[in-house]
């Protein structure tokens, strides 16, 4: 048996688990040397949310962190998490878009690309797998590991050899949310030896308590590679501890090589890091809790619900959501929860407590999941919730034929003005909307936002005042009120002064918990007044519209 090699997360998923994935580039660029010394296997530190937060909530441009981070630590190969045909975003992009992305990553300085499919769909890892491979990088392919009928190691091994067959260079487990126990971790990663001839990592979070347990028997098993975080910024919902495992195997056979005595030293430095951030933290996310068992939700989900529904003044909620969340996950066909399933799932069940209905409010994302179009779940969706969300519709599993129409020339002509690298058309069609505030803030050279002031995440796609209540937004003229249902972004006005409108019918989509929800009007009649414009900002309660 060969020495355990171990992936350090501290430069993405462990603050993406901790922290919202607040953490700022500067604050990495001061120690990134000396990680680079400690012989790590790799630094996972980009993909997951972090390019979408660094637009969206951090004035930063995400390709700039790699290459920054690169300069400073030449010598550690770059890791990132790479969501399938998903990319870094929450929808499926055509495959000339995917092909762009993987050869902008590679150039910039991304060595390996950890590839999974939110429902284990290999389908919809094929063309990343491929434009991996095209251009040189290591493609690793991930099971998404959850617990639920369905999911049993022969599935799982299924599920490898579909990704054995694109010929991956290594398969990593990837439990989200810190369910593996010991011994199915001991058992699964045997199974992965025995049928493949691959290295094989182990990620996990200690969500449960259990994490650090679970690594220990896959490396009995067998298990090549363990991601780990750096004390201050581990355990919670984050990895294990790379102090905490180091000391675990100091006298087995599988003792790692890292140098310790250095590690010592950057977690002092990220100890007093933790401390700006602490403003972020919530005890949700730093607390041992067996239940996730139940609910499931993963590290980076469970610190981005904290901050969303402190933005709705709804925290006192969480336990009512933690419940709702199996019962949404069972009758959507029981799909692993991580992104853009976990906040799929996530944003069903928050909607289904705060409004006070269950599927009252369905955003597009989850209409368009249960429509087919993430790909297929591995148990039936509940019928009766089918129809409520997408009622006579056609759902079909096949991969849209409009995934192969090439579209970046269609991206570039849209934001041609606003170019100033060619990574910038990559951003924008993954993010549009996002993206464009993010070029007007960058030219206008907009400071960067406080750490203290991160905790309130604004739900906004532009910075662009609240819309306060007026005198107007209290009165009605005698007309039917179309009040926000919940705070977000007006990403779009549908319905047009003066016209005629129908009951149901469709008239703001608002964005809210990265999800867009279409607003449909009460009742039949004639929009008599818009209150708002797009990007505006609404509280729940706020005033949209009159309906005469």
């Amino acid at each position: 048996m060969s020495k355990v090699k171990i992936t350090d997360t501290t430069l993405r998923d462990a603050h993406q688990s901790l922290i919202a994935t607040r953490l700022e580039i500067e604050d990495m660029l001061e120690i990134v040397g000396e990680m680079d010394k400690v012989g790590f296997h790799s630094f996972e530190m980009w993909g997951g949310a972090t390019f979408d937060s660094a637009i969206r909530y951090l004035n930063e441009d995400p390709w700039e962190r790699i290459t920054k981070l690169k300069e400073l630590a030449p010598k550690t190969p770059f890791q990132m998490l790479l969501r399938g045909q998903n990319l870094v975003g929450y929808k499926h992009y055509p495959d000339d878009i995917v092909f762009k992305f993987v050869e902008a990553s590679f150039k910039k300085g991304i060595d390996i690309f950890r590839v999974f499919d939110a429902l284990n769909d290999i389908r919809n890892m094929e063309v990343p797998i491929k434009a991996i491979i095209d251009v040189g990088g290591h493609a690793q392919g991930a099971l998404s590991y959850t617990i639920s009928p369905v999911h049993t190691i022969e599935y799982y091994i299924k599920a490898a050899e579909e990704m054995v067959a694109l010929d991956i260079d290594s398969i990593c487990i990837k439990d989200m949310a810190g369910l593996i126990n010991p011994m199915d971790a001991y058992n699964l990663v045997k199974s992965l030896k025995e049928n493949f001839d691959l290295p094989v990592c182990l990620h996990s979070h200690c969500t449960s308590g259990m994490a650090p347990t679970s690594y220990f028997k896959a490396i009995e098993a067998g298990v090549d590679i363990i991601d780990t975080a750096i004390g201050p910024f581990s355990f919670g919902t984050s990895q294990p501890g790379v102090e905490t495992m180091y000391a675990m195997l100091e006298n087995t056979e599988y003792k790692s090589d890292i140098d310790i005595e250095r590690i010592y030293k950057i977690a002092n430095y990220f100890k007093k890091l933790k401390e700006k951030y602490k403003g972020l933290i919530s005890e949700a996310s730093i607390t041992v809790n067996t239940q996730i068992l139940h609910f499931q939700i993963p590290g980076g989900m469970m610190s981005n619900l904290v901050s969303q529904l402190k933005d709705q003044n709804a925290e006192n909620r969480l336990d009512e959501i933690l419940l709702e969340v199996p019962k949404v996950r069972a009758e959507l066909g029981y799909p692993p929860l991580v992104t853009p399933l976990s906040q799929i799932v996530g944003t069903q069940a928050t909607l289904n407590v705060l409004s006070g209905q269950r599927y009252k409010l369905v955003p597009n994302e989850v209409k368009n999941y249960v429509r087919g179009l993430y790909g297929k779940p591995a148990a039936p969706i509940d019928k009766n919730i089918e129809k409520i969300i997408i009622g006579n519709e056609k759902v079909s599993y096949e991969k849209s034929p409009e995934l192969k129409n090439p579209s970046y020339n269609k991206f570039r002509e849209e934001i041609k003005g606003k170019i100033k690298k060619e990574e910038d058309v990559l951003t924008y069609a993954l993010f549009p909307e996002i993206a464009l505030a993010f070029f007007e803030k960058r030219t206008e050279k907009v400071s960067k936002p406080k750490v203290e002031h991160h905790e309130k995440e604004n739900v906004a796609a532009k910075d662009i005042p609240a819309a306060q209540p007026s005198k107007h937004q209290q009165e009605t003229n005698g007309g039917t009120a179309l009040r926000a249902p919940l705070p977000g972004a007006i990403l779009k006005i549908v319905g047009e002064t003066g016209k005629p409108v129908k009951k149901d019918s469709v008239l703001f989509v608002i964005s809210a918990m990265k999800m867009e929800n279409e607003i449909v009007s009460p009742a039949s009649g004639v929009l008599q007044k818009i209150y708002v414009k797009e990007g505006d900002v609404v509280k729940t309660g706020d005033i949209l519209a009159t309906i005469a």
